[in-house]
Parts: structure tokens; C-alpha cells; sequence
């Protein structure tokens, strides 16, 4: 039993990392800052990987995070620590995030260049769809108490982490570069280089999060791997800063 229920935990973790990999490369940098373009062939994976472990709506997804650096904790920031507090932040990300994703007007207007597909129409958006086939998967592999048992616990990290990136990585942590963002090493390593955010508010349209010595990047080398196998290009080899890049010591 014990064995049954650490493989179930396994299952899960793993498959939060899959899908922080789809999330940080496709959805954050490809899609929402343009900052790596990634071939046909990779963006179906990404898409299905996001579709099966998230049921996330890409353009929901884009134009909600456009909307965070349009206005960086300020009153229309849709989940500000620094308006409402980082524990609301943390435990009520999901309903801040459907505030904008579910309003047709805001993902029009943050999310124009991205325009609902057929194959989104007829499946992709389909959230219920995918997700039920993970979940059904993962019971006809693990039984069905232990499947359920590691597609919640996958749910629960990942909302988990998703929630921390946009609360304890604008609230803790180091702040290199001047903005309200911080970065902290143990938080990009769960969510493959999403917590070096304060890198990644200095240079938005950056591929690359990890800016100084000794930071490390998880999202970043799978990056790099896709543009050593001809399934990616990156915009900036170098870091474009949004402001002038001046250093907190």
C-alpha cells in the first residue's frame, strides 16, 4: 500500500514538472512574450500537454499574464500581492486568474493576435475532455483509487506553484533588478525557471530567465535543446531589458 501511494505521488510530481515545462516554454514564453518560437511539431505537443494536464486555454492564459505586466501590481493587476496580499494571491489564484479569462472583452483585447483555432473550437478548449482523459488513464494504470489520488495531487502542486509565482515571487526573495518582482532559486527549480521573476519582469521578452552567475534555468535548457534540434528560435540572444537594467544592491 505504502508503495502504491509513494508511486502515486511520483506519478503526480512528474507530471506537474511536465506540465510547468509546457507552461514556462509554451504558454509564458512562446506564446505571451514572444521570446521563442517554437516549430508546428513542437507547439502541437506543448498544446496537447496543456490541453491533458491543465486544461488551460492558451489565449485565457496570454492574455491574463499581458495584462499582469501591463499594469505590475497596480489596481487593474489581475493577482497582486501588493494590492490584495500574497496569501489571497496564493490560495485564490485560480478564481483571479478566471476573473479575466472568462471576460470575451479583456482576452480580445490582450489576446487579438491569437485567434481561436478550429481544433480549439472542436477539442483543445474542451477542458473537461482532456483533463477526464488523464484522469481516466491514470486510473486504468495505477487502479482507480490510486489514479484519482495522483491526478489530485498533480491538480492541487500545480495550482500550487502556479499560485506562488504570482504571490510569494512578488512578495519574497531577492530583487536584483528594479522591479516588484523577486527571484528565488528553490521556487524556479519546482516551476522549471519561473521563480527568477524578477529576471523576467527586468527582461520580459528574454528566452533565458536566468541572468546572473550561479542562477539555474530548467525551462531554459529544454530551450536550448529544442534550438539544437531545429525546433525553436530565439528572439534575443541577449537579454533586452524593459527599462534601463538598474541593479538593487
Amino acid at each position: 500500500m505504502a508503495l502504491n501511494l509513494l508511486t502515486a505521488v511520483a506519478v503526480g510530481f512528474v507530471l506537474t514538472q511536465i506540465a510547468n515545462v509546457a507552461t514556462t516554454v509554451y504558454l509564458h514564453r512562446s506564446l505571451a512574450h514572444r521570446a521563442v518560437t517554437l516549430s508546428p511539431a513542437l507547439t502541437l505537443v506543448f498544446r496537447s500537454i496543456i490541453w491533458l494536464l491543465t486544461g488551460i486555454r492558451p489565449r485565457q492564459w496570454a492574455a491574463v499574464h499581458r495584462k499582469h505586466h501591463a499594469f505590475t501590481d497596480e489596481d487593474e493587476d489581475p493577482h497582486s500581492p501588493a494590492q490584495l496580499g500574497w496569501v489571497r494571491v496564493q490560495l485564490t489564484n485560480v478564481m483571479l486568474y478566471r476573473r479575466v479569462a472568462r471576460d470575451p472583452e479583456q482576452v480580445a483585447k490582450y489576446a487579438r493576435d491569437l485567434p481561436q483555432s478550429t481544433v480549439d473550437k472542436y477539442l483543445l478548449d474542451h477542458a473537461l475532455v482532456g483533463l477526464g482523459l488523464t484522469t481516466a488513464a491514470l486510473m486504468l494504470l495505477l487502479g482507480p483509487g490510486y489514479g484519482l489520488f495522483a491526478t489530485v495531487f498533480h491538480f492541487v502542486l500545480y495550482l500550487g506553484l502556479s499560485g506562488a509565482v504570482n504571490a510569494v515571487a512578488h512578495t519574497f526573495g531577492k530583487r536584483p533588478y528594479d522591479n516588484s518582482a523577486t527571484n528565488l532559486q528553490w521556487l524556479a527549480f519546482l516551476t522549471c525557471g519561473e521563480g527568477l521573476h524578477n529576471n523576467h519582469h527586468a527582461a520580459p521578452t528574454s528566452a533565458r530567465f536566468a541572468l546572473q552567475s550561479g542562477q539555474m534555468d530548467p525551462g531554459w535548457w529544454v530551450i536550448r535543446v529544442a534550438r539544437r534540434l531545429g525546433h525553436a528560435t530565439i528572439r534575443h540572444d541577449s537579454p533586452v531589458f524593459a527599462n534601463p537594467p538598474r541593479m538593487n544592491v
